[in-house]
């Protein structure tokens, strides 16, 4: 039977690891989990007196594979999406997770497992998090606007480079909170298992990534003149993709609201609490 291993891991990471092989060691490794869903499990460990991130792909089976196909969709089966995408990023100037390690084991892509190990990025707030009381307790004007700023020219750069993040949301922005103390407003793209790193014609995938940031931004107290600022500092976009990227927020608002969704959010959080 043909098989398959791929890895790569800093010898400062292989001290650390239990003696015999490597990518086992990791893939049954324990620690913190931040995410925690059936095929994959984020975890947060210190090895070699250091904190990291390792996401463990376990396989996604073939049911999730012949999903993806029936719905025209190319299946994620692992961590070397996210090696890709961050390798792009740091071509293009857009910060994110510092890559430290990535392995892949098997040919068959529905048990094919994977992980990918990233540098923790220390101390940070999610724009999710920052956002969260500006409906009530609005920040400076200018430190808005900047910050709007920002939003739109990573999201030009991305989309302009051919790439779309396919989870666009707030939650997955980040800023180290030392450098937000000092006024800086260097943003950093997180959690990019599912990247698309080529747009379909159609723009579809674009105009969904700017209806999951107007989503998640719904209760933070951005406001339409924000939006048009946004706009400003975007790529340039006809009106019916602004409709589409409207019509889109209001559905996925509504779904993310619904009793099922909700339910499921909740067993997810279960998981790891």
């Amino acid at each position: 039977m043909m098989f398959k291993k791929t890895i790569f891991i800093p010898d400062a990471i292989k001290k650390s690891l239990v003696k015999g092989d490597a990518f086992d060691a990791i893939m049954q490794m324990q620690g913190k989990a931040f995410r925690d869903v059936p095929g994959r499990k984020t975890i947060q460990v210190n090895l070699g007196g250091e904190s990291y991130f390792i996401k463990q792909h376990f396989g996604v089976g073939w049911r999730e594979i012949f999903k993806s196909f029936f719905s025209f969709k190319k299946p994620i089966l692992g961590a070397l999406t996210e090696v890709k995408a961050i390798q792009k990023l740091t071509d293009i100037g857009i910060t994110t997770t510092p890559l430290v390690g990535y392995g892949v084991k098997g040919f068959n892509p529905a048990t094919q497992q994977s992980f990918i190990i990233t540098r923790d990025l220390g101390d940070i707030v999610s724009l999710e998090d920052l956002c969260a009381d500006w409906q009530h307790n609005p920040p400076a004007t200018e430190f808005k606007r900047k910050l709007i700023i920002a939003l739109a020219q990573l999201a030009a750069r991305l989309h302009g480079a051919g790439l779309c993040h396919r989870d666009f949301y707030l939650c997955h922005f980040v800023l180290k909170k030392a450098q937000l103390a000092q006024g800086e407003m260097d943003l950093i793209l997180i959690d990019l298992h599912r990247m698309l790193m080529a747009q379909p014609t159609d723009g579809s995938a674009v105009m969904k990534d700017i209806a999951g940031l107007f989503f998640s931004a719904r209760d933070c107290g951005f406001t339409a003149e924000d939006w048009v600022l946004f706009k400003q500092y975007y790529l340039p976009q006809t009106a019916d993709f602004w409709s589409k990227v409207e019509v889109r927020a209001n559905q996925l608002y509504s779904k993310f609201h619904s009793d099922k969704f909700q339910k499921r959010l909740s067993a997810e959080k279960s998981v790891i609490d």
